[in-house]
């Protein structure tokens, strides 16, 4: 089996040349090259419906996702801002589709192989998305950025532990493993993000850390209790 998805692997990198080759060679010079990516796109999604690789499906959403990307900078002309959306944003929305598209995979013979990873693609896009929107808000350039305060982002990391925590309550309501997780990893995440941007600066750090080892002591204690969700259960 390693030997088989280490030919996919391979296959798929020189795909990507291939492509990039012919970019290179049919390049007008107007930097509409998302044009490429999407080509790659139906090209992995090709491959891995007709192989039924779920390792091909994986470069299909990572394509798709770096199409989107690159896609709405050509549009915004390579500005920072594509209809007031900063990238982060626009990839919050890119991973609630994807989630979404994921569960009209789900139980279709042809397509449910890919519902897991699409799933699971979807919601790193959305996770990791909502966890640099809590950092960066809807700034898109770091010197407007660092003129604000840490603070007045905090709604942003309001937004962001909601969605983890309605993550971990569909988790519990529908036995979903994969959103629960999700919502546990992202919350505790965002906490100690929160707990570095607030405190870093204002406290001793023999103080600092002494509190980061003392959560995670008790953090890895408790943690087939947290992972789970026993004391909820209860």
């Amino acid at each position: 089996v390693f030997s088989n998805e280490a030919f996919v692997l391979t296959a798929v990198m020189l795909t990507a040349n291939a492509i990039a080759y012919l970019g290179k060679s049919l390049d007008s010079g107007n930097n509409h090259f998302s044009v490429l990516i999407l080509i790659a796109v139906f090209i992995y999604g090709g491959l891995a419906y007709l192989f039924k690789s779920r390792l091909i499906w994986v470069f299909t959403l990572l394509s798709f996702g770096a199409w989107f990307g690159t896609e709405t900078g050509y549009l915004s002309k390579w500005s920072w801002y594509f209809m007031g959306l900063n990238y982060p944003l626009r990839f919050v929305l890119f991973g609630l589709a994807l989630t979404a598209l994921s569960f009209l995979l789900k139980g279709k013979k042809k397509f449910d192989h890919f519902f897991t990873t699409t799933y699971i693609s979807g919601m790193v896009y959305l996770f990791l998305s909502l966890w640099l929107l809590s950092i960066f808000g809807n700034y898109g350039i770091l010197e407007d950025w660092y003129a604000v305060k840490q603070i007045s982002l905090f709604y942003w990391a309001i937004v962001s532990a909601l969605c983890c925590v309605f993550s971990i309550f569909i988790g519990l309501k529908y036995h979903d493993e994969i959103a629960r997780e999700f919502g546990i990893t992202f919350l505790f995440i965002n906490l100690y993000t929160r707990y570095f941007e607030y405190f870093w600066d204002s406290w001793h750090k023999a103080l600092f850390f002494s509190i980061l080892a003392i959560s995670f002591w008790l953090i890895g204690r408790k943690a087939e209790k947290i992972w789970h969700v026993e004391f909820m259960k209860k």
